[in-house]
């Protein structure tokens, strides 16, 4: 379970916070997709989860963990059990697949030896693994500066997955890809989340892949929480009132 408790970020030098009062409960087996505007407070909300954001006021917990004001040492247990997944990959260009999502085991591993790059067995075993499981194990070797945006991607989830995480966060991690593939990369999120039995929390613009995937929608505007519902609620209402305007014609808004 992860819970939020009134969590509120100001940023230094500006009058409106990035998010505010907000407190949410999370649980195991949701699928939840977080809309709203470029400047909502989305990133800033998924970067408090991880500890990569520090609230001005309010908690933060995974479990038993607090995340808020957790030392060093205790924020790398949590965020061992947060795989990330975000719009710009994040990757390393001249390594290869392998290399890369190997680096998603060095969270549980001493620091010299993730300077050398020395692995064990086990853990180039398991990488393999969740490589075959994004569909990748014909490019295992190859430079991911050579891959496609969705492969990338598609290395990106694998590297999440080796952590073998509780947590899924994805801070847009289809915004720069084709509907196609932004809906290839949903669905194997998706079944990764059934599968592995996580709680997925995924930012995203585009509200019909919202409506299609999620099982929870979060809607922020102005770093406030103006919706959190069954996706199914989330009609032309919502959207105008998220979004400042009318939805697309052909849009699906209805219940």
């Amino acid at each position: 379970m992860l819970t939020m408790e009134n969590v509120t970020v100001r940023y230094p030098g500006t009058k409106t916070a990035a998010l505010s009062d907000l407190s949410l409960t999370m649980n195991k087996g949701e699928f939840i997709c977080v809309l709203g505007k470029s400047g909502a407070g989305k990133s800033t909300f998924i970067r408090c989860i991880n500890g990569l954001q520090l609230p001005t006021e309010g908690t933060v917990a995974l479990g038993d963990r607090q995340v808020t004001g957790a030392r060093e040492e205790e924020l790398r247990k949590v965020r061992r059990e947060v795989g990330m997944i975000f719009q710009h990959f994040n990757l390393i260009p001249r390594l290869s697949v392998l290399q890369n999502v190997l680096t998603g085991t060095f969270g549980y591993r001493p620091s010299f030896k993730n300077l050398v790059g020395w692995f064990s067995e086990q853990e180039v075993s398991r990488a393999k693994q969740v490589i075959c499981e994004v569909g990748l194990e014909e490019m295992m070797n190859r430079r991911v500066e050579n891959l496609s945006g969705g492969q990338k991607q598609r290395v990106g989830i694998a590297r999440a997955l080796v952590q073998e995480p509780k947590v899924i966060l994805g801070d847009e991690p289809v915004a720069s890809l084709d509907p196609g593939t932004a809906d290839y990369v949903f669905t194997l999120l998706l079944d990764m989340h059934k599968r592995l039995d996580l709680l997925t929390i995924i930012n995203v613009h585009d509200v019909e892949l919202a409506k299609r995937y999620a099982t929870r929608i979060i809607a922020l505007r102005d770093g406030e929480l103006i919706f959190d519902g069954d996706p199914r609620d989330f009609t032309g209402r919502e959207f105008q009132e998220t979004y400042g305007s009318e939805p697309q014609q052909g849009l699906s808004t209805t219940t």
